[in-house]
């Protein structure tokens, strides 16, 4: 049964820009990941400082195996992560 993540991210003011590059250079890499099934970034249209990510893994184990990555480590933990003011995920599995 495949993992739900849904991720809101607010930036820090002055730090929109920064957060949008650190998830532009973690997409690629995540979608190249086996347990990634979706990695979809995304801009609220009247707030530019949040950001909302939606993503799908095959399971739990990939979820965590994607967050220990070296990737995610680095632009997620190390660049995006300290530029936030609020940082809320979800999890989810589908009714059927």
């Amino acid at each position: 049964m495949s993992y739900i993540v849904a991720v809101r991210w607010v930036a820090n003011e002055g730090e929109a820009d920064e957060v949008a590059r650190a998830l532009g250079e973690l997409l690629e890499p995540s979608l190249a990941e086996p347990g990634i099934l979706e990695y979809r970034a995304h801009r609220d249209v009247e707030d530019p400082n949040v950001f909302f990510m939606f993503e799908v893994y095959t399971d739990a184990a990939a979820y965590e195996a994607h967050v220990a990555t070296p990737h995610f480590q680095e632009w997620g933990f190390g660049y995006a992560i300290p530029r936030l003011a609020e940082r809320r995920r979800e999890f989810y599995t589908p009714l059927s």
